[in-house]
């Protein structure tokens, strides 16, 4: 009797995966794990909307194609759906279950600026398992003494702009928090973060310091609707006060974009 790994082979999966990580970019895996039949057939939904496995049943695979689609789209990290939630055209496998995940490198925050507010956050994240490029023109505010963890890169920027374009890269699951000490900094960065599909922007700086920068970058042609996914000034309203409070609300902002939370007080969600 031919084994699972017979009946579905999983190497050209594994190289979907690899090559999906070696862009920056996210994949839905999707295992059948409960069924009459198949179970532990596994798919792979990559970036570009390939799916990667064989059942030999295309009605079936093009709705676990679909549905890893909106899963993909969700901002859940695992999620396990009953064929007849999301194919219910399927009668015969509509008792059958399948398992979604995601499928991505661990996110990265790259903070721009080293002072007190941009190192608090970079320790904060690297907490909660970002990976951190932490970037300032200053050689002493990036030292390496300074910021021992592993998955905290502080980075000597002779350009801000140059330096943040290098760092950014394909931009996918990239967030991005400008917190330097002035106009011409902030400026600098933004138009280096404009310039790319981070999947988050954000700029500190007092209501009247963030509409000058961003009045600036209007002025110099940046599309509306580019600008106003900025968010400035940046972080949710804690009441924050000190440099670590600070850094919890810009990060808090953070997470929420990334699994699609809303900011609000989970005591008023749940009474609603």
């Amino acid at each position: 009797m031919p084994s699972d790994s017979d009946r579905f082979p999983t190497t050209p999966i594994l190289e979907a995966i690899s090559r999906t990580l070696e862009m920056g970019g996210a994949a839905a895996l999707a295992t059948i794990i409960e069924a009459q039949q198949d179970v532990g057939a596994k798919f792979l939904l990559t970036h570009d909307g390939t799916l990667v496995g064989d059942l030999a049943l295309p009605e079936v695979e093009e709705a676990i194609r679909r549905q890893a689609l909106r899963f993909l789209g969700s901002h859940e990290t695992t999620r396990t759906f009953s064929f007849a939630e999301f194919a219910p055209e399927l009668s015969a496998w509509s008792n059958a279950r399948i398992l979604f995940e995601r499928i991505e490198l661990e996110p990265r925050l790259i903070v721009c600026g080293g002072g007190h507010v941009g190192a608090a956050l970079a320790h904060l994240a690297a907490l909660i398992g970002y990976r951190v490029t932490i970037i300032d023109d200053r050689a002493e505010f990036v030292t390496a003494a300074a910021f021992p963890e592993d998955t905290i890169a502080p980075v000597l920027a002779e350009s801000w702009s140059d330096t943040l374009r290098a760092e950014i890269g394909t931009g996918r699951g990239v967030s991005i928090a400008i917190v330097t000490r002035g106009h011409k900094q902030d400026e600098e960065c933004l138009r280096a973060a404009l310039a790319s599909a981070a999947d988050y922007v954000g700029l500190i700086g007092s209501k009247r310091r963030t509409t000058f920068v961003l009045q600036k970058l209007r002025e110099e042609g940046f599309a509306a609707d580019k600008l106003q996914q900025v968010r400035a000034p940046i972080g949710l309203d804690i009441g924050a006060v000190s440099p670590e409070e600070v850094a919890l609300a810009i990060l808090a902002e953070v997470v929420a974009t990334r699994r699609g939370g809303t900011g609000a007080p989970l005591s008023q969600v749940h009474r609603r």
